[in-house]
């Protein structure tokens, strides 16, 4: 602690302990993490690799932190399919329309987020054939689904479909949790010969293992921005700041598009990619700042949205103007912030003949900005109340490249019409060349002689593609 902070007055100002009276006058005083855990591995057994089950969006622990230990990253996944919507991950709630492409969406987030951590292909260390036992509402997986999600996680980037657990134990707290063989104890069960029929369908793929991707764009997740966001009151305190949510949004127009995407935290290689994308960047060091801004001198392409550029990374608040850091790169000041009521709805008009291409007019929800212009052109204004008139989507141009920002959250139709007009202006590759249909997705891994071109249907009705000639099908799907 005394080596990060130097001084104890050091520490009381970055923690602002005045408030409240909490002032530390001895490093004594300050209570240490635990000590427990292990951290001897390497050097018992410094030829064999490490590896750690990591949890998807668990939020109690960042993996960016940890990866440096590991020499494999590896995550247990357990999506709810069959009718669990975009926005109830985990949380057991019934979707009528049953929209398992948006739930294939926001597992392919945490994919990518996985292969991002090392950029190197991960292990899929924990998955279930049939059911899990834990889950609100434990449903079994449909003829085909055990499959499609498998082969989903080696389409962004796993070197494995492994499960948990290959014999149900006959006690104890996951006794009716999923498994290879049954409790009947033989192979003559559905789930046993679906997973025979996988077997061979991976045997089939060996050549992907090792093979690597190509990304050109990068949704910018950041687990101590979400901590902040969490703990800062105001202006929701009713649980839909969801910037958790507004990175999947944003992700799912590139998912649905081919687009291949890394997700990254603030420590990532930004001029690797054309786009980046950092939706509520709330908390943003400065040195953080100057590297995106770096990223745009030279001719990338950067979106951000309302409610960034608030705090450092000591949740202090910045002083001369939101978004803090961001302002000169975005060329906008954010004057104030409105929270609107959850059923209360806004509208916003994009601005004719603007550099996008875009018309028409938009719902927003949730939250609005007032911006003033420093540089940055309106491509959209408010139509109406408090901010009628104010920009609600502006570009401002920088070097080579060029800053978005976003005033407001927006309904899906206004982030389908943004990012198929800024992929087209960056000239984002796809792995696919013409559109795809709604459920389909595709990504493609490269090896050092071929690449491959996995394509998966998320609808539980048949579609048709017409497949290019230079690429040869391999596709699976629900029956």
């Amino acid at each position: 602690m005394a080596d990060r902070y130097g001084t104890i007055e050091n520490l009381n100002r970055a923690w602002w302990s005045s408030f409240w009276s909490h002032s530390y006058s001895d490093w004594d005083e300050v209570d240490p993490p635990s000590p427990l855990g292990e951290s001897t591995v390497h050097e018992s057994s410094p030829d064999i690799p490490v590896t750690t089950n990591l949890m998807g969006f668990y939020e109690g622990l960042n993996p960016w932190e940890l990866v440096p230990e590991l020499d494999v990253v590896s995550w247990d996944s357990y999506p709810g399919w069959h009718g669990t919507g975009p926005r109830t991950v985990g949380k057991g709630e019934w979707d009528p329309e049953g929209r398992d492409w948006r739930l294939a969406a926001n597992i392919a987030f945490v994919h990518d987020l996985n292969r991002s951590l090392k950029a190197k292909p991960f292990l899929l260390m924990e998955s279930t054939p049939s059911t899990t036992n834990w889950q609100a509402v434990s449903k079994l997986k449909r003829p085909g689904m055990h499959a499609l999600s498998s082969i989903q996680a080696v389409a962004h980037g796993s070197d494995s479909v492994q499960y948990f657990q290959w014999r149900k134990s006959r006690g104890s707290f996951e006794k009716f949790h999923g498994a290879v063989v049954d409790h009947v104890g033989h192979e003559r069960t559905r789930v046993f010969q679906e997973v025979r029929a996988l077997g061979e369908q991976l045997a089939g793929l060996g050549d992907l293992a090792g093979t690597l991707f190509e990304p050109e764009a990068a949704v910018l997740y950041d687990w101590e921005n979400l901590w902040a966001l969490e703990d800062a009151a105001g202006p929701r305190n009713d649980g839909l700041n969801n910037y958790r949510e507004d990175c999947l949004s944003h992700y799912y127009q590139l998912w649905r598009r081919a687009v291949a995407t890394d997700v990254v935290d603030y420590r990532g290689d930004f001029g690797r990619y054309k786009l980046l994308i950092a939706p509520m960047l709330y908390m943003i060091r400065e040195d953080t700042a100057k590297r995106i801004e770096a990223f745009v001198r030279g001719g990338g392409t950067f979106v951000c949205t309302y409610w960034s550029g608030i705090v450092d990374q000591t949740d202090l608040c910045y002083l001369g103007g939101f978004p803090g850091p961001l302002r000169k790169l975005v060329g906008i000041w954010a004057e104030e912030i409105d929270a609107l009521y959850p059923a209360e709805r806004r509208s916003l008009t994009m601005s004719e003949g603007n550099p996008l291409g875009m018309t028409g007019t938009y719902t927003l929800r949730h939250f609005w900005e007032r911006l003033h212009l420093e540089g940055a052109e309106t491509l959209a204004r408010f139509d109406a109340d408090l901010f009628k008139g104010s920009p609600a989507l502006t570009r401002n141009l920088v070097g080579k490249g060029r800053a978005y920002y976003i005033a407001s959250r927006n309904e899906e139709s206004f982030l389908d019409a943004f990012y198929g007009a800024v992929i087209e202006e960056v000239g984002l590759r796809s792995v696919w060349p013409e559109p795809l249909p709604e459920g389909i997705s595709a990504t493609r891994r490269v090896g050092a002689k071929y690449s491959y071109t996995l394509v998966m249907n998320f609808k539980q009705v048949e579609q048709e593609l017409t497949l290019p000639a230079s690429l040869q099908k391999a596709t699976f799907g629900t029956e």
